[in-house]
């Protein structure tokens, strides 16, 4: 399995990104996948999860603010990140619900105060 995440950078705080995680060599349709993120220091969070039929769960210092979804055709999960805050920098992964895949590079977000 590899796991590409993209779509990171630098934004101001209050603004958007959109991240994108393409998963290949797994049966993505029916694989519950996740969102994850570290900042330097931290150990590794779970930010948002979502089962192969839809179902979505948030952890609550994003709850409101981001949005998870999936596009089975594309083996590609997303994560919308609205009024992003400074405490949202950080490295952000994505992998399996239940994290068994192999972690890629990740995404760098910075948002600047």
């Amino acid at each position: 399995v590899q796991l590409q995440a993209s779509g990171g950078g630098l934004v101001q705080a209050g603004g958007t990104l959109t991240l994108s995680c393409l998963a290949s060599g797994t049966r993505f349709s029916v694989t519950a996948m996740g969102w994850y993120r570290q900042a330097p220091g931290k150990q590794r969070e779970l930010v948002a999860g979502i089962s192969g039929g839809g179902f979505t769960n948030y952890a609550d210092f994003v709850k409101g603010r981001f949005t998870i979804s999936r596009d089975n055709a594309k083996s590609t999960v997303f994560l919308q990140m609205n009024s992003l805050k400074p405490e949202d920098t950080a490295v952000y992964y994505c992998n399996s619900r239940a994290a068994v895949f192999p972690w890629g590079q990740g995404t760098q977000v910075t948002v600047s105060s």
